[in-house]
């Protein structure tokens, strides 16, 4: 397959930085929204600010996610970099994929039945240990989320890892493919 031409990479990459910056963005706000919400005595304030949380993470968190992760597959399959070239890229895409397994099984999850909880409850929810369970695990889970997103954004910039030490034969393999 054809390479990209430098103005079709950039536009990749401006793409991938998009998605990632706003990936980040919405996830630091969710999780500024989810602790401040814990000192709310307003019960349709508590239902409103979980619906929003869980709006956000449906409609911005998710898409995104997908798209880094689309734009990043891209930006190594139709670029010099490659999937294993570089062990920042193998890094990044580790972390990637990890956030999203973590966010589809667990912060999902939590989010969803946060909002649920406080939906029926109101502000008794605040009594309901599953609430307060989902409610910490959202900002435990939700700190790790966004010190990940740093973290990916960091090696992006720095690239602290060279290229790997790859042997003669799976250079040419590589340069197949």
């Amino acid at each position: 397959m054809a390479k990209l031409n430098s103005k079709q990479k950039n536009w990749l990459v401006s793409l991938h930085v998009i998605s990632g910056s706003l990936w980040l963005g919405v996830a630091v706000a969710m999780l500024v929204m989810t602790i401040a919400n814990l000192q709310t005595i307003n019960g349709n304030e508590l239902y409103t600010i979980n619906a929003m949380v869980k709006l956000l993470d449906d409609f911005v968190v998710i898409p995104m996610a997908i798209a880094s992760a689309l734009t990043g597959t891209l930006l190594c399959w139709l670029t010099v970099w490659g999937f294993t070239k570089f062990y920042w890229i193998i890094c990044k895409w580790s972390i990637t994929t990890i956030l999203i397994i973590f966010g589809t099984f667990w912060l999902g999850p939590w989010t969803n039945s946060m909002t649920a909880i406080s939906d029926t409850e109101r502000v008794k929810a605040l009594n309901n240990p599953l609430f307060m369970f989902d409610t910490q695990g959202v900002i435990a889970g939700g700190s790790i989320q966004v010190l990940c997103l740093l973290l990916v954004i960091c090696i992006s910039i720095i690239k602290p890892w060279g290229r790997r030490n790859l042997s003669k034969k799976n250079i040419a393999s590589e340069v197949k493919t």
